[in-house]
């Protein structure tokens, strides 16, 4: 099979496609032919080595797919040969074939393509679970979602939107910021100016909820714009590569609930919260499907992941073998 292989912690210039084995399905894994692989910030911080749930070189890449299950290991139950499904956590999946753990996968929705299916955890999941699970966000409150041109941010500004909050956005160019307005956002925010801005489009009051996948310094202006004591400031995230920290003194001064989110964690481990997770978000697409993602060649994915690394791509993408 085809596979696109990291053989060094150099970035995605190191990612090389390599021919290998199809691999085989050991206890408690499935062996699927991938469709689609979801391309995410993460891929291009474990390749660099910044990514805490990183492997060690060589390795193959990717860590998200939507395929179709072709072979079951030993002990494995619940799931069927030929069944469609979305999975993740277990890495390897930039390839025509991919082992990972049974527990990590779940359905393709009904009548959802490939490339509508492959931003559901990582986009559409993460940002259900960071706006109501954790961020408790409701109609007419603000949040302010960073990073808001991405998969994962685009997928908060359409739920934000869908549950009536006003939405500030933060992003990184004009052409991405022409985007956010195309989709509706009218305050489409800067990162030089954005704590300022938001302020005086709240009328100095601050945001109910901020959502963020950067961290570093964001995350430190972030906090001096959420509302004193009712304010959220949820971390999904860190991809400025700067642990996102505070200290006392600033939240004696400027006191927020501060939140984070792992969305990996309750993928692989609290599946009772996923399942209310998913269920709930099914019924915001009851009638309407997620936008697609954008695909492109397995053959192109170290060039699309240099362009992901230098914030160069718009909305999610996938890597079809």
């Amino acid at each position: 099979m085809r596979a696109l292989q990291v053989s060094s912690l150099d970035g995605p210039g190191s990612a090389r496609l390599v021919e290998m084995p199809i691999p085989t399905p050991g206890p408690g894994e499935v062996l699927v032919r991938v469709t689609v692989a979801g391309i995410n910030f993460a891929d291009t911080q474990e390749s660099r080595g910044t990514y805490p749930f990183g492997r060690t070189p060589p390795y193959i890449a990717g860590n998200e797919l939507v395929g179709e299950i072709v072979a079951t290991g030993p002990g494995v139950t619940g799931v069927a040969i030929g069944q469609r499904v979305y999975g993740g956590g277990g890495g390897g999946t930039f390839a025509e074939y991919a082992t990972l753990p049974a527990a990590g996968f779940v359905p393709v929705p009904a009548g959802w393509t490939d490339a509508q299916a492959i931003g559901l955890l990582s986009n559409w999941a993460t940002a259900y679970a960071a706006l109501r699970t954790v961020g408790r966000l409701t109609e007419g409150e603000t949040v302010l979602i960073h990073a808001a041109a991405g998969g994962v941010g685009q997928a908060a500004v359409h739920l934000a939107r869908h549950f009536g909050a006003r939405v500030l956005a933060t992003t990184s160019t004009v052409e991405k910021q022409d985007r956010l307005r195309d989709l509706g956002v009218a305050d489409v925010l800067g990162y030089e100016d954005f704590a300022d801005e938001a302020l005086r489009l709240t009328g100095g009051a601050g945001v109910d909820v901020v959502f963020d996948g950067v961290g570093g310094d964001v995350f430190r202006r972030s906090l001096t714009v959420t509302k004193r004591h009712t304010g959220r400031l949820v971390v999904v995230g860190i991809v400025a590569g700067e642990t996102a920290t505070s200290n006392r003194e600033v939240l004696w001064d400027h006191p927020v609930q501060l939140l984070g989110l792992n969305m990996r964690h309750i993928f692989m481990h609290q599946h009772d919260l996923m399942a209310e997770i998913l269920t709930e978000l099914m019924q915001v697409f009851a009638t309407q499907p997620p936008p697609a993602a954008t695909l492109v060649s397995l053959e192109n994915g170290p060039r699309v992941l240099a362009d992901v690394e230098r914030r160069g791509t718009v909305g999610k993408l996938g890597l079809t073998p």
